[in-house]
């Protein structure tokens, strides 16, 4: 048995630039980090007493006799990548819904690959998870995705990630005073809005508004070192929450798909009852929106936002971790099909 623990992110500036469309040409950066919220992959050999081959269990249940006929893309496409034929049964469980903005989809992608490298009684590096899982999502399922998710979701942490024109991904630490740090944290609010999307699908117009958006994503760009230097910096930490309104705005400027009347609504009433900035996280379209407030400020945007879920959380280190692993359990689990009233009894 093999359980993996993979954060799920938050970003702050520079979505949109992580688009290889995009950053081939201008190269792009992210501030971003991993939240203390993850998803849980257990990975085990299948015993041969089923009809089936292969169990998969996330918000259905698969049974199939082949990893072809495997309907879920990325466990399909990672079992085939990863060169996995043997019967397994997989579990997916996540601390918060599906098709939210945080990054889910690949922080999934990459904790099934850190589950599959151990399986195989390999150690790849978190760089080579994120690298990993970029391919198949991008190469092998053909979903328009950037390449920020994976990256956080493997190695996890508070960091500025840069996206080389030639492809290569630089991920720098933000070095930022314990104190400054803990004041960021309790000045941010999450909420979900009640409904989930497919953010490839609005990946897709934003991808095809790229080439006419190039002002505005510039501005986005400059945005991550701007950021960065209001936190490094000694200016009132509510100017980081201006430039997180100022960054909305531009984002919403990129596809009439970003944003809704609804979420236009919940982000307006969270503004009037005293959030200074905010964006809607991931591509946009709905699930989880990011306010930033003052402390004092935080029980009357609550009240304002009583209809939605409002989750707490805090920053995390880890990134993606097998936090159990049984390299025994085959062998017990096999050892009993040797036994023959054993085998007879739990086949009946």
């Amino acid at each position: 048995m093999i359980i993996s623990r993979t954060p799920f992110r938050v970003s702050f500036f520079g979505g949109g630039t992580d688009y290889p469309v995009w950053y081939k040409e201008h190269g792009g950066a992210v501030l971003a980090t991993s939240i203390d919220k993850y998803c849980y992959i257990s990975l085990r050999h299948l015993p041969p007493f089923f009809e089936h081959k292969s169990r998969i269990v996330y918000s259905r249940i698969e049974a199939v006799d082949s990893v072809s006929r495997i309907e879920h893309p990325a466990v399909r496409e990672c079992l085939s990548y990863m060169e996995v034929s043997d019967g397994l049964e997989i579990h997916h469980d996540g601390d918060l819904p599906a098709r939210a903005g945080l990054g889910s989809s690949s922080s999934f992608t990459v904790g099934l690959l850190h589950a599959l490298y151990a399986l195989k009684q390999s150690m790849p590096t978190k760089m080579r998870l994120a690298e990993d899982a970029i391919r198949v999502e991008r190469d092998l399922i053909k979903e328009s995705v950037g390449s920020q998710d994976q990256v956080t979701a493997a190695l996890g942490g508070f960091n500025k990630v840069r996206f080389q024109p030639d492809g290569t991904i630089a991920v720098e630490p933000v070095i930022v005073r314990h104190d400054r740090l803990e004041s960021l944290q309790d000045h941010l609010m999450l909420f979900f809005t009640g409904f989930s999307r497919h953010a490839s699908e609005i990946a897709k117009t934003q991808v095809r508004n790229t080439p006419k958006k190039t002002a505005e994503l510039k501005a986005i760009l400059a945005m991550v070192d701007e950021g960065l230097s209001l936190l490094s910096g000694k200016s009132d930490l509510l100017d980081f929450g201006k430039l997180l309104h100022e960054g909305w705005s531009l984002k919403r400027s990129l596809s009439d798909q970003i944003s809704t009347p609804a979420v236009d609504e919940v982000y307006a009433a969270a503004r009037k009852a005293g959030a200074v900035g905010g964006k809607l996280l991931g591509a946009g379209g709905g699930g989880f929106i990011l306010l930033f407030a003052r402390p004092q400020d935080r029980p009357r945007i609550r009240k304002a936002l009583a209809k939605l879920l409002h989750v707490p959380f805090r920053f995390e280190n880890s990134g993606s971790a097998i936090i159990f692993y049984d390299q025994n359990s085959r062998e017990r689990e096999f050892s009993m099909l040797d036994r023959g009233p054993a085998r007879s009894k739990a086949t009946r």
